[in-house]
């Protein structure tokens, strides 16, 4: 027997795509943007941020929602980062130097915000949300007291003037954009030439085929049994907490690599602040790609990335425009993105809802024939 249909399904599943399409599409005749220049900014920013989006797949096919924890992983990249510079190992060499860093910092700290999110069973979103300001200040208390004094550093360039501790913005000048002109794919249209960073994309692609492997993988199904149900995936003999925190781990670990990638495209770093908001917009871009934080797919990291910032594009530039401000269009753009969270959890929790209705139904009504 078919469950009863929900009237206007499909415009309540893909609410959140279809409102930024619509926004998206209203603000980019008023900013005045070419398309050649939108273009080359979003194919930028693909590159730029689509790895940071993606850690935070295998979490959600665990079970255990959005990792706003990710922003651990971020921090283990930065260190990794002050230690390139530090050690004065420039270009490509210096990314994969920061990684090499970063990665077994990042895996540990997975390690215990798993513990944690396996003692908060069901509140796995505000536990890793807080979780990340928790370790902010151990991150603080470890670059601004330790660095310096405890921990060698060497450079002058980045040491506070009392001569420990790290200055609160870095330039990045020995790594900068180092993968993004590594391979550089010059394609040449009537408006412009476009510059695709190849190498950026040959590593997220690697990252997918990686996920697609990985959900084949006994790990894989477990984690998706887990995901769907815990209580079953125990009985079946799946360990759960183990599998979870697995999940975590990855997804740290990919944030810090992420948080690298995205970092070298900037060319500087707020020591103390660049990691704050990680999580927030890759959260944020997954769901308006059409995720939930119960199902995530590849597809779901490309149409967010490509319609958040191609909102962060066109809006500012709008506002600038319609008002003569471009404080209005940050507004507009911080409101939407905050926004875009919260409906998004709404319209789960909606669905969850709903979806327990219509088994209900179904139930009393197999009973009734």
């Amino acid at each position: 027997m078919k469950k009863p249909r929900i009237p206007g399904r499909f415009l309540l599943d893909n609410a959140v795509v279809i409102i930024f399409v619509v926004i998206t599409a209203a603000a980019a005749p008023i900013s005045g943007l070419s398309p050649v220049s939108v273009i080359q900014e979003i194919l930028t920013r693909i590159g730029r941020n689509c790895f940071l989006v993606f850690s935070l797949i295998l979490p959600i096919m665990a079970g255990m929602g959005i990792n706003f924890g990710m922003v651990l992983g971020a921090m283990a990249g930065q260190i990794g980062l002050i230690f390139a510079i530090d050690w004065n190992i420039m270009g490509v060499a210096g990314l994969v130097f920061a990684g090499l860093i970063a990665v077994p910092i990042a895996a540990l700290l997975g390690w215990f915000a798993g513990e944690i999110l396996n003692r908060a069973r069901g509140r796995e979103m505000v536990t890793g949300y807080i979780l990340g300001f928790f370790m902010d200040g151990f991150y603080q208390f470890v670059v601004l007291y330790l660095m310096g004094s405890v921990i060698p550093v060497h450079s002058l360039a980045i040491t506070l003037s009392r001569g420990y501790g790290i200055r609160n913005t870095l330039n990045l000048d020995a790594v900068r954009q180092s993968m993004d002109r590594f391979l550089p794919l010059r394609i040449p249209t009537p408006g412009g030439t476009l510059i695709l960073p190849l190498l950026n994309y040959l590593v997220i692609a690697l990252l997918c085929l990686f996920i697609i492997w990985f959900r084949k993988t006994k790990l894989g199904h477990d984690m998706r049994a887990v995901g769907q149900d815990q209580a079953v995936s125990h009985a079946s003999g799946i360990p759960v907490d183990r599998t979870r925190i697995i999940a975590i781990v990855i997804s740290t670990v990919l944030a810090s690599i992420g948080q690298i990638i995205f970092l070298q495209n900037m060319g500087n770093m707020a020591t103390y602040n660049a990691h704050k908001q990680t999580g927030f917009f890759a959260a944020a871009a997954i769901l308006v790609g059409g995720a939930s934080v119960s199902r995530a797919t590849i597809t779901n990291v490309f149409i967010g990335t490509v319609l958040l910032h191609l909102m962060y594009i066109v809006v500012p530039r709008a506002g600038t425009n319609l008002f003569g401000s471009a404080m209005i269009g940050e507004y507009f753009r911080d409101a939407f993105s905050y926004g875009v969270i919260a409906l998004a959890l709404v319209l789960h929790a909606w669905r969850k809802r709903a979806n327990a209705e219509a088994d209900r139904i179904q139930t009393r009504q197999g009973e009734t024939a």
